[in-house]
């Protein structure tokens, strides 16, 4: 299913219908302030089965991110947040950034394994946030891109995803042409704020 929505103009029956696709355990491609991802809700285990399924991964290795609406949200996932780091955190979300941090015991039991740290996105982009908004926790989420390419080539026209990942998935978002470069990753789970991707985010929230 490809399902346009006019970012300056959302209307909330849209959002309902991909919600209710999410808790169905449903899995979406939709735009985020980077480029186009795919995501499930954080609750439904077999959806994310299907993802790591999906991305070729098994789960305990995945690298998935956790995005939200808002930085409210932190706390249930990721341990507590130095200061100045948060301040960092601030200053850059909503934005193209992925945090990684500290994850705590409510991260679900199927992603975390032996790993300690969690992917932490809020984009800035008004459908993908209302969709998780609404949704009322954390989508399951990692970049969409073509494997086959051995340059990292990311998608960005939804008529294009729509007609490669059809079969793959459920519900195809079409907020319009996408970005075509990544999140600015930043690993704050040893105290400091190491880059470990430049992306679209600017290095200047460092400053």
């Amino acid at each position: 299913m490809l399902l346009r929505i006019n970012d300056k103009n959302i209307q909330p029956a849209d959002i309902a219908t991909i919600v209710r696709c999410l808790r169905n355990g449903g899995i979406i491609i939709y735009p985020t302030d980077t480029v186009y991802a795919l995501g499930c809700d954080i609750t439904q285990s077999r959806a994310i089965e299907r993802l790591c399924k999906l991305k070729g991964v098994k789960p305990e290795k995945s690298n998935f991110s956790f995005v939200c609406s808002e930085l409210s949200h932190l706390s249930e996932y990721t341990r507590p947040i130095p200061n100045h780091i948060f301040r960092v955190m601030k200053k850059a979300l909503p934005g193209p950034y992925t945090f990684i941090l500290e994850a705590n015991s409510n991260v679900p039991r199927l992603l975390k394994q032996n790993k300690k740290t969690v992917g932490i996105r809020v984009p800035d982009n008004a459908i993908c946030r209302e969709i998780v908004c609404t949704l009322g926790n954390p989508l399951i989420s990692t970049s969409l891109h073509d494997t086959s390419d051995d340059i990292l080539e990311y998608f960005s026209d939804p008529e294009i995803i729509h007609r490669q990942y059809s079969d793959a998935v459920d519900m195809v978002v079409d907020g319009g042409h996408g970005n075509i470069y990544p999140s600015t990753i930043i690993d704050c789970s040893t105290g400091g704020l190491e880059v470990q991707r430049e992306g679209l985010g600017s290095l200047s929230v460092l400053d």
